[in-house]
């Protein structure tokens, strides 16, 4: 399941973020896309069209980069197809990929799923080894699309790297500091820093606020910043015996049994609603996020929310995506080149402006798009600089075909543990049951 930019629940919002800091946000996108499909063959006049076949948000659109692309390739139409969900792309895509027939020429990955076919759907995949250099990405994201014998599927798009997002005035009223970097400090020794934080919180908590929306989410934040998570390096499921599961389940339980969170599945209408009535404190919050959180919370609380670096020092990463060219697209060799111009640092900087997904390329880092990036809606933080900095020491992680679907389903007893009363034992139990019914 794609965890990065969930697209349940969206409603479609327009705003950029400004290098000046004087405009916020990002878009959300629905899904929409014309679902028809080209013949493969070139007219009379050698035009051709190519198909993107994607989920949620890439932003391409957003950014206007498929328009120009045909100015600077005038026999060259791009068009986008767009499944809302990507749990209903994903299946689809496996059964293009085994039939060999209704492949787009490019097709979007997302990063729960890239293991999966590197290990199981490789030879499917054109080699983009061999059409752009995979060192221009942060290194850990080359490597979560790479074959053991060098062989790249995928051309990375976004990442998520981690930060905190926190309401200033809530903060104030509970008498702790508003100010980003005093607020980081707090949170310097990690996560168990953020469970102080919230009790501190707590004790003068504006009436009908919670410090955090859900464990579950604060989960997903401390386990992304292992480097071993679901999967050891040989391939086996660990997620029993896992540090960073076993970090996150505990602090989760924690901060359950403290009543620090609202219990409140993120994306779900119960989240959304809370954040337009102003009752969460925090969120763990990787890049992608503060654009959901400026739709939902709406223009009333615009300058009261702020953005505090990852607690700890170890840095994180939630999600993100990639674009692949299947080898028995219709048109590999220009799919080829688009995908290498799509992900360049250029036009990975216009999608951050337009879109607000953060860039994989780190020759993107030092456009002025990204480098002087500021949000409006979160006190002008200088999200380029947060997450560029976050970006490059992210520990490289240990993909495994079900990574998804382990996280989905220990997320979901840790909102059971919130919402029903669960018990950890049995919320644990049920949570390993199920994920070995489908791993195996």
């Amino acid at each position: 399941m794609r965890i990065t930019r969930t697209v349940a629940g969206r409603s479609r919002r327009t705003a950029v973020i400004a290098t000046t800091g004087l405009t916020a946000a990002a878009l959300l996108l629905t899904g929409c896309g014309d679902s028809g499909s080209d013949s493969g063959e070139a007219d009379a006049d050698g035009n051709i069209t190519l198909t993107v076949a994607d989920f949620g948000q890439f932003g391409y659109k957003e950014a206007g980069l498929f328009a120009k692309y045909h100015e600077l390739h005038p026999n060259i139409t791009v068009k986008e197809n767009v499944t809302a969900e990507e749990k209903v792309y994903y299946p689809k895509f496996l059964q293009q990929l085994n039939t060999g027939s209704g492949l787009a020429d490019v097709q979007g990955i997302e990063v729960g799923r890239v293991k999966e076919l590197v290990d199981t759907k490789a030879d499917a995949f054109t080699d983009l080894s061999k059409v752009i250099d995979p060192g221009q990405w942060v290194n850990w994201k080359a490597l979560q699309a790479s074959t053991d014998d060098g062989k790249v599927i995928g051309a990375g798009t976004d990442i998520g790297p981690m930060s905190i997002c926190y309401r200033r005035d809530l903060f104030e009223q509970a008498g702790l500091p508003a100010d980003r970097a005093e607020v980081a400090e707090k949170l310097a020794g990690g996560w168990e820093d953020y469970l102080a934080l919230g009790e501190e919180y707590k004790k003068k908590a504006p009436a009908g606020s919670f410090f955090m929306d859900s464990a579950s989410a604060m989960y997903n934040g401390v386990v992304s910043s292992d480097s071993e998570q679901y999967y050891s390096k040989d391939g086996d499921a660990i997620y029993k015996e896992s540090a960073g599961v076993k970090a996150g389940w505990k602090l989760a339980t924690e901060a359950v049994d403290k009543k620090l969170t609202q219990g409140l599945a993120q994306f779900s209408p119960p989240w959304q609603a809370a954040l337009r009535k102003g009752s969460i404190a925090t969120v763990a919050c990787p890049a992608w996020m503060a654009a959901q959180i400026s739709t939902y919370a709406g223009d009333e609380f615009k300058g009261k929310w702020d953005i505090a670096r990852t607690p700890g020092q170890t840095a994180a990463n939630w999600g993100g995506s990639f674009l692949s060219v299947p080898a028995k697209g219709k048109h590999v060799k220009e799919a080829g080149e688009l995908v290498k111009w799509l992900t360049a640092p250029e036009q990975q900087a216009a999608v951050f402006k337009a879109a607000g997904l953060f860039p994989s390329n780190k020759g993107a880092y030092d456009l002025p798009e990204v480098k002087t990036a500021e949000l409006e809606y979160f006190n002008n933080a200088p999200i380029g600089e947060i997450y560029a900095e976050e970006a490059q020491v992210i520990p490289a992680a240990v993909l495994g075909p079900k990574d998804g679907v382990i996280k989905d389903t220990i997320s979901t007893q840790i909102n059971n543990m919130e919402q029903r009363g669960t018990k950890p034992d049995d919320a644990w139990k049920a949570a390993t049951e199920a994920i070995d019914k489908v791993i195996g």
